[in-house]
């Protein structure tokens, strides 16, 4: 497994790669000492797991994983324990806090290969599917959250509503580059502010104009345009 470690400190990230080294699993590509150098590192390598700090000068490393559009696996390495609730708030794998030890640090690699374990045979694949997970920001409250467990996003200026559970955050971003990202196997645009999880389409009827009115499961749902309506027949085999 590729592992970027991002801490501002230099002696504890070469402390936590020494450590590293008793866990031949852990394949460390790389270091970053800000959020700004961990972007690059993350778009140019792709590693699997980031060991990551929360309070680094600049952006922290919550900001950081609110930019990217895909999550890695993640284990937050801090010295601060009163960001460990808003950790497990967003579904981190571990919290580690300094000064890492081996027997803790060992805990920590266990919990990120029983996750890599669950996800084997899955193909990489540059479009996001149902099987990768994004982080969601929204004001103090954070998640990691599987897209396949994401129902409908929803265009509301220059932000999308992402409908997840009973949750609707809003992340900044537009709805036409989030659809650049999407796998089309598994998310249908069905119109300039609805972009559909295939998965959670529970049932269809005709509606005005040629269009189609789509009830998706908890509920909600999502007039799908003329223009898409005849794809979104072919893709849902009608």
């Amino acid at each position: 497994m590729r592992a970027l470690i991002v801490d501002d400190e230099r002696l504890a990230r070469k402390e936590l790669m020494k450590l590293l080294e008793e866990h031949p699993s852990i394949e460390v590509v790389g270091e970053a000492m800000n959020a700004d150098e961990a972007e690059k590192l993350i778009e140019e390598l792709n590693p699997d797991l980031l060991f990551l700090d929360i309070q680094m000068p600049g952006r922290t490393g919550f900001q950081l994983l609110e930019s990217l559009d895909s999550a890695p696996l993640v284990v937050f390495t801090t010295a601060y324990d009163e960001f460990a609730l808003k950790a497990f708030e967003v579904n981190a794998l571990d919290y580690v806090l300094k000064p890492v030890t081996a027997e803790r640090l060992s805990e920590a690699v266990h919990k990120v290969m029983d996750k890599e374990r669950s996800k084997a045979g899955r193909a990489r694949d540059k479009k996001l599917g149902l099987e990768d997970q994004v982080f969601v920001k929204d004001g103090e409250r954070c998640w990691f959250v599987s897209l396949a467990n994401i129902r409908l996003f929803e265009s509301d200026g220059n932000y999308i509503k992402v409908y997840f559970d009973v949750n609707r955050p809003m992340i900044h971003k537009s709805l036409n580059a989030l659809d650049e990202k999407l796998d089309e196997r598994a998310f249908f645009r069905a119109s300039r502010k609805h972009i559909v999880n295939l998965s959670w389409v529970e049932s269809i009827e005709p509606w005005f104009n040629g269009g189609l009115m789509v009830k998706l499961k908890g509920g909600d749902k999502v007039e799908v345009s003329r223009r898409q309506a005849a794809k979104f027949k072919d893709m849902m085999s009608l």
